[in-house]
């Protein structure tokens, strides 16, 4: 294993000036710092991370904390891109990432405990039960925490514009022409507060009378019980001549129910959904929805943690929200 002892011997150097061209010091000449990361390179040098954690005492380690109910793990269409822009950005400033759970081999433990036995400098939290009281021992904790799509007062958060993206897309329907318009939501979050506070008040606004049955609760990212709801609402005396799905992959559940019935989409029943996966756009006809920016949001995420991390006197929380964008796909009928 090649070591700074090494470096400075090739440089004729000495091994502290070797550490502060390494570590971005300016007290040692341009041309000096230029040899030592030249030969560094050269020798294929990577710093020692149990030598870096005693000097610095940080571990360059950032934490994922990520359950999936619906059991998809890292395939999730919408939280795989979250994901992979935060490892991204983590790697790209020089940390890696972790996944945080309640279980090391056969011994089970707290997300706290499992970050203190990973020595993370940091959390990521995102899709979880944002009140299990695990999670708020972790949020409450020494580290530094940044959460995606719910909000603490103690922490930095990065939010998607939820209920905007319901507001556009049910005033879209509704400027088509449609008054009988239905919303299939997923399971009671801050999320899904925000995405139906969207939904009734583009409603209000048109002052078009949503009634009760026309409102169902299903799970995000579940075919079976999207399905399910969809078949409910369609089994009405008076069914919707549109539908909002929870998101594009359960809308695969309804748009399933509403073929096998010999109905078509949009001609006989409208639908959109949310996230903007390319699953969306590659559907026939082409799904209209609402793109969240997940590389952005992963990215500030990190970021914003990072900065946490560094700067722990300076960094304050806060409360940031990106912007996503409709896709107006193919399956909103004009009436």
């Amino acid at each position: 294993m090649i070591t700074i002892k090494d470096i400075s011997k090739k440089c004729g150097v000495s091994p502290a000036t070797v550490s502060k061209a390494l570590n971005g010091y300016d007290d040692i000449s341009p041309e000096t710092a230029a040899l030592v990361r030249r030969t560094a390179k050269e020798l294929n040098y990577m710093p020692n991370a149990a030598a870096r954690l005693l000097k610095t005492n940080r571990s360059h380690n950032i934490g994922v904390l990520f359950i999936d109910d619906s059991m998809s793990g890292l395939t999730h269409e919408y939280f795989s891109h979250i994901l992979n822009s935060v490892k991204e950005e983590a790697e790209a400033n020089g940390y890696d990432i972790t996944f945080i759970s309640k279980n090391i081999g056969k011994q089970k433990m707290s997300f706290l405990q499992h970050c203190r036995y990973r020595n993370c400098d940091g959390v990521v939290i995102a899709n979880v039960d944002f009140q299990n009281p695990e999670v708020l021992e972790l949020v409450n904790s020494e580290y530094p925490v940044v959460t995606i799509d719910f909000s603490y007062d103690n922490a930095s958060s990065v939010n998607s514009d939820n209920q905007e993206g319901s507001y556009t897309l049910a005033s879209y329907i509704a400027d088509r022409g449609h008054r009988k318009i239905a919303l299939i939501h997923g399971e009671r979050t801050l999320v899904t507060q925000k995405r139906i506070s969207g939904f009734k008040t583009a409603m209000e606004e048109r002052g078009i009378v949503i009634p009760p049955e026309y409102i169902a609760e299903a799970t995000y990212h579940d075919v079976e019980s999207v399905r399910k709801a969809t078949a409910a609402m369609l089994d009405l005396d008076d069914p919707p001549t549109a539908i909002m799905f929870p998101d594009d992959y359960a809308f695969m559940g309804g748009r399933t129910e509403i073929i096998e019935r010999g109905l078509n989409i949009p001609g006989d029943v409208s639908a959109c959904g949310y996230d903007g996966v390319n699953l969306a756009k590659i559907l026939d006809p082409k799904l209209t929805t609402w793109e969240q920016n997940t590389d952005k949001l992963g990215r500030i995420a990190v970021d914003k943690l990072i900065d946490k991390i560094e700067n722990p006197d300076t960094a304050i929380p806060e409360y940031i929200v990106v912007k996503g964008k409709m896709f107006k796909g193919e399956t909103v009928k004009q009436i």
